[in-house]
């Protein structure tokens, strides 16, 4: 039997149901009442900054790129970052995620914020965010607020409070 290859191309509004099936499966109803999730919430992803990965024809991972606002500062929101778990450990996140980075700098972005667990993001780039410089719309743990600085000084010149940037 032939081994099937990891293929990332950009997210497209075709892929939303299939994703918003694994966002299901991975993180169930309670993923609504987060935070980041209200901030996305009826906000197109930049569909050429977010990513599938597919084995064959089979989706295994997706992340989302949202336009936001860090005062008067334009900034990304990343996430969410799913994979299957059937597919976890085996790089695809991480894939993601260096892709949707890439393209972001490629593309003149300076400052990319996600919620989420440090020892996995710093690999590739994210830091906490200092104490009181960025307030999200509701609660997030402050030890899980991250930024990663495409251009140098972006988080400086981002403002305290984030906003979504525009609804649907």
């Amino acid at each position: 039997m032939a081994a099937l290859s990891l293929v990332l191309t950009p997210q497209t509004a075709g892929d939303l149901a299939a994703i918003e099936r694994l966002d299901e499966h991975a993180f169930g109803p309670g993923r609504f009442a987060r935070s980041a999730y209200r901030l996305r919430e009826g906000v197109e992803p930049d569909y050429s900054l977010s990513f599938v990965a597919r084995v064959g024809t089979l989706l295994v991972g997706a992340n989302r790129i949202t336009a936001i606002r860090c005062g008067e500062a334009p900034a990304l929101l990343l996430g969410p970052l799913t994979v299957d778990p059937a597919f976890r450990s085996g790089g695809i996140g991480e894939a993601l995620v260096q892709k949707s980075l890439d393209a972001a700098r490629a593309a003149g972005h300076g400052l990319v914020l996600l919620v989420g667990d440090l020892p996995y993001y710093e690999k590739m780039g994210f830091r906490r965010v200092p104490p009181g410089k960025i307030t999200f719309i509701g609660p997030v743990d402050p030890e899980r607020l991250l930024y990663c600085e495409l251009v140098e000084g972006a988080l400086n010149a981002a403002g305290a409070k984030v906003r979504r940037v525009r609804a649907r």
